[in-house]
């Protein structure tokens, strides 16, 4: 399967017209537009949610390889480390 091509979308657009006539396909686009944005608003949301979630300082630097173990990437966590430490000296 591949993309469409110009004549099949010029099929569609006349469908479409004869269809839905041409004082509605401007609603339904604005529609279909709206719903799209909202979905898209949606799903950012929900991934937005999950990263929140999965995100926490213990889990934060695991790195998982070929062996089916985790470990722990120990440069990153003593860079934390560091970072906490200087944060607490400015307070």
């Amino acid at each position: 399967m591949g993309s469409l091509g110009p004549f099949e979308i010029i099929i569609i657009a006349v469908v479409l017209l004869l269809f839905f006539g041409a004082k509605r396909l401007p609603e339904l686009a604005r529609g279909i537009g709206k719903s799209l944005k909202e979905f898209k608003k949606a799903t950012r949301d929900i991934q937005d949610e999950i990263d929140s979630a999965t995100d926490s300082s213990s889990d934060k630097y695991i790195n998982h390889d070929n062996t089916g173990y985790d470990h722990v990437d120990q440069e990153k966590e003593d860079e934390s480390k560091q970072d906490q430490e200087a944060d607490k000296k400015e307070n």
